[in-house]
Order: structure tokens, then sequence, then C-alpha cells
């Protein structure tokens, strides 16, 4: 049986997703290669920060997504940059007003430093905006007990973080993303946020069962962008197929390849 084809899609909120793969808007050299990197990673849904869009009504330039094929991308504004809980819904509701989408990525900051979320802040964050309406992907760590908060919060995922944003650590411990699956998996999509640094650390997420990846600064800052998008999609393609494969169990001593009856010498 061929299970890369057996695969269902990713659905958030009802919307499928035939991508894995979720990028950013931050930090790249230009728009233009920006778009290009977005196109050659075959992302479906594409996160900005609305501190990044310029909403006046005499704007002359090209805003960041007025480079979204809002046709087959789905727009994801993010509250990047808010360290309470009132700023977090303030700006996601300033979101929903100048984009007209009710998709939102929440980040409440806890530490201006490591940029690790407020757990307790972004489980309160999602219950109002839930209430309003939103469509709410929340940052968080990787504490199963906040990720079960979030779930029962009514949060659309969970967006467990690998390492500190834009640390490109990959996954110093994976055993929080482990128990987060465990438990949620299957209830609502998990998807990794923050951290990844190589297409290896995204195909891992990806063989642990998580259902996405969310990476910006690993694509944005390398040295090429636009294969690194490609990269990246592979690695989670590749991931996802591990996963839906079934990897074999860790042993302590070799197992051979082949029988061992008839070898030479005996």
């Amino acid at each position: 049986m061929d299970t890369a084809h057996d695969d269902k899609p990713l659905v958030i909120a009802g919307r499928e997703f035939a991508s894995r793969l979720i990028m950013g808007s931050g930090k790249f050299a230009s728009n233009e290669l920006m778009a290009r990197a977005w196109e050659a990673g075959g992302t479906e849904c594409v996160t900005v920060a609305i501190r990044r869009i310029d909403i006046s009504a005499e704007r002359k330039e090209k805003n960041l997504i007025d480079y979204i094929d809002r046709s087959r991308i789905q727009l994801l504004p993010n509250t990047a940059g808010c360290f309470d809980l009132e700023s977090t819904l303030r700006v996601a509701r300033l979101a929903r007003a100048a984009t007209g989408t009710n998709w939102i990525k929440i980040e409440v900051l806890g530490d201006e430093r490591t940029l690790l979320p407020d757990v307790a802040a972004t489980v309160e964050a999602v219950k109002i905006l839930k209430q309003e309406g939103f469509v709410v992907l929340p940052y968080t760590s990787q504490d199963p007990v906040a990720a079960r908060r979030l779930y029962e919060a009514g949060a659309d995922t969970v967006m467990p973080l690998a390492s500190p944003i834009g640390s490109g650590q990959g996954f110093p411990d994976f055993s929080g993303l482990q128990f987060i699956i465990e438990e949620l998996g299957g209830k609502l999509p998990i998807i990794v946020d923050a951290g990844i640094g190589a297409p290896s650390d995204a195909s891992l997420a990806m063989e642990l069962g998580a259902d996405a990846c969310l990476i910006n600064t690993a694509i944005a800052l390398s040295p090429d962008p636009v294969l690194m998008a490609q990269a990246m999609a592979e690695g989670i393609a590749a991931g996802r197929k591990a996963h839906l494969a079934g990897r074999i169990p860790r042993k302590r001593y070799a197992s051979a390849s082949s029988p061992m009856e008839g070898r030479v010498g005996t």
C-alpha cells in the first residue's frame, strides 16, 4: 500500500492545505525575493506581522500583503511584538479590520531576551478572541499542559516552539513536543513554530507527528532563500512520509540485514 497517497490534507478551521509549510514574511532582503521564496516553497499560508503593514489610505508603495495571492494563499496576520494581553487583543482586532481576515496567529511574549511566550496570557487571549469569531493559532511553549489549556480554550491549532524564535537551534529537546502530539494529535493541528534551522529539523518535527511547520528566519536569512524554501518543503514532505510509513524501533544491539545461517566459519 502506498501510504503517501493515503495521506489526508492539513485542515485548519475547515480550510484544506496541500502544503504543510507555512512561511513568514520578515527578514527577507527584498519583497520580490520573499515572493519568489514563497513560490519555491509551495506555501499556501503566509504570516505577516500587522505592525509591518501600512494600513494608511494614502499609501503609494506596495504592502507586504499585496504580494500574497489570496486566491490560493491564506493570509495569517500575527501579533508579533506584543508583551501583554491588552496589546495582543488590540492588534488582533486591528488586523481583522485592516486585512479582512478573521485568522490570527497570536504571540503574547513574556520576555524580551528569549521571546518565550506568556502562556497564561495566551490562553486568556484565545478564549476572548474565539468568542469574537476569530480563527486563532497560538504560539506556545513545549509544555503539554499549556497545549491542553489552549485546546480547551478553543484554539484552532497549537504551535509549540522547537527553540527560541530566530535561534536556528532546532530541537535541543523534543520530549515536550512528543507529549503534545501523544495527547492532542488528531484533535487539532500541531504546528511547530520557531527555532527550526535546517530541513533536517523540519523533517524531524514531521517524523514525530507534527502536522506542519512554520518557518521564517532559516529561509529568509539563508544565502539562497529560494533554494532553502524548496529544501524545507522537501524536508517536511520526507518527514511526513516517514511518519506515515512508521520507523523501526531503536535497538541497543546490531540486527543483521541478512540471515546468519550458513555464514562462513560455522
